[in-house]
């Protein structure tokens, strides 16, 4: 049906996948957290592009080429982790800058968070994060395409990711609207800020870990 053999099954290990934690989700409820819900869907936009790719990529074969060759698959995940410990490393100075200067004037404050957004860019750094996912790329190289039938591919690929797509849209809007409520206590409470930025970081630091110990 569909394209798609066993549907019940991938519904539960799809729920089961996008509620678990991972950087995408992550990053998306600390920009929303940090600087609202706009900045939030912009950051949870370039995790939907992120995983479009990935899905193209994955009916394209390269989850099978990922899958049969290791040297590329290595390649991959390093990249990826090295990219992550990277953002983890700048949540962790941004969290020690904050804490450094939580004594400072509340109108210095309500300033920091627009001039950290424009340097950000939450869309693309969630468009990256989202293509280097640990999460992601096992999902798309060793689950996502188990449940392709091979009579009807597009259509099952295409019915595949937009059930993928609904969850992530479901997911990131609950985060997103929670994270806004968080939005107006990081900035009046710097320490808070400080604190829930350096959780992040050694949050990513954990996921760069958990990428480039991943095999397929």
């Amino acid at each position: 049906m569909l394209g798609v053999i066993d549907l019940p099954t991938y519904l539960a290990g799809l729920v089961l996948i996008v509620l678990l934690p991972g950087p995408n989700s992550l990053y998306v409820l600390s920009v929303a957290a940090r600087r609202g819900t706009r900045a939030g869907y912009t950051a949870a936009a370039g995790v939907w592009c992120g995983d479009t790719v990935l899905m193209t990529l994955s009916a394209a074969g390269v989850a099978s080429l990922l899958e049969a060759n290791a040297v590329l698959f290595g390649i991959v995940k390093y990249a990826g982790a090295g990219y992550l410990t990277w953002l983890a490393f700048g949540m962790l100075r941004a969290a020690w800058a904050m804490w450094r200067t939580r004594k400072e004037r509340a109108a210095a404050m309500e300033a920091a968070p627009a001039e950290e957004a424009a340097e950000e860019r939450p869309y693309r750094r969630a468009f990256v994060v989202s293509l280097f996912n640990p999460k992601a790329i096992l999902f798309f190289v060793a689950f996502f395409v188990q449940f392709v039938s091979e009579s009807n591919p597009v259509v099952g690929f295409l019915t595949l990711g937009v059930l993928a797509q609904l969850a992530s849209v479901l997911y990131l809007s609950a985060l997103i609207f929670g994270g806004s409520h968080l939005a107006a206590a990081f900035r009046r409470r710097r320490t808070l800020s400080a604190g829930a930025t350096s959780a992040a970081g050694v949050l990513f630091l954990g996921f760069a870990v958990k990428l480039s110990l991943a095999s397929v």
